[in-house]
């Protein structure tokens, strides 16, 4: 689905990515890791053609696009959550309606599509509440459902759940996880933390100092990695 070739990255004279070859397949849920500084987002942002490299190919679905070739339509099919729950300014259904209105789609669709993700997020009875006035597991959850309403092709996530507490997150991840699943949406998800890889996804690629040290199923690269993976991971027995 999402295919990048000899990309390279370069700001303030600095070359943040050289990647020769990077792919995520349809309905994969493909994990990245690596330290800071590795260029993890930068590669997100650069998938989610937030960012232009500057050089390189990227191909969407087998065609060839850029940040400025890429129509709206196939934009529209790209979903992507931050560390940050961004959300505007009013409460939670107008949160979650918002791309749907800008897709100018009919009262009753969105009426509809809105209620059925609130419920499978779990946050129905917070419909008419202020984003002000949610938790911090709350308004994740308000920002998921936001993507996920548009039934995108991609969902990009970026470490979205590295501000929650422990009981939080383990409930999200496990209704997050469920979701991902049942609708076998492709995702690109950041990471820092070993044990939501583990558990969120089926393919990984270890990132370091903007290149890709290795890449493989998720199962087959923590158990047998390369030494520098090994390191990162503090997988000291070899």
């Amino acid at each position: 689905m999402l295919k990048l070739q000899n990309i390279s990255y370069i700001k303030n004279d600095l070359q943040i990515l050289s990647i020769p070859d990077f792919e995520c397949m349809k309905g994969e849920i493909m994990g990245v890791m690596g330290p800071n500084g590795a260029g993890k987002s930068s590669l997100l942002k650069i998938c989610a053609f937030l960012e232009e490299a500057t050089d390189g190919s990227i191909f969407l679905n087998g065609h060839e696009v850029s940040t400025h070739t890429l129509p709206l339509f196939e934009r529209r099919k790209l979903a992507v959550v931050m560390q940050q729950s961004l959300l505007f300014n009013t409460n939670v259904f107008e949160n979650i309606a918002i791309g749907l209105k800008f897709r100018k789609l009919s009262k009753p669709v969105i009426m509809r599509k809105v209620e059925e993700w609130m419920d499978r997020f779990q946050i129905s009875h917070l419909a008419t509440q202020h984003t002000y006035h949610l938790s911090g597991g709350e308004a994740q959850r308000v920002n998921l459902a936001r993507a996920m309403v548009l039934e995108p092709d991609i969902l990009f996530l970026d470490e979205p759940f590295s501000a929650l507490d422990f009981p939080t997150k383990v409930t999200l991840l496990k209704d997050l996880k469920a979701i991902l699943d049942e609708t076998k949406t492709t995702t690109f998800f950041i990471s820092h933390d070993l044990t939501e890889i583990k558990y969120m996804t089926n393919s990984l690629t270890i990132l370091m100092n903007g290149r890709i040290t290795e890449s493989g199923r998720t199962e087959s690269v923590i158990s047998y990695p390369n030494l520098m993976t090994a390191r990162f991971l503090e997988q000291w027995n070899l």
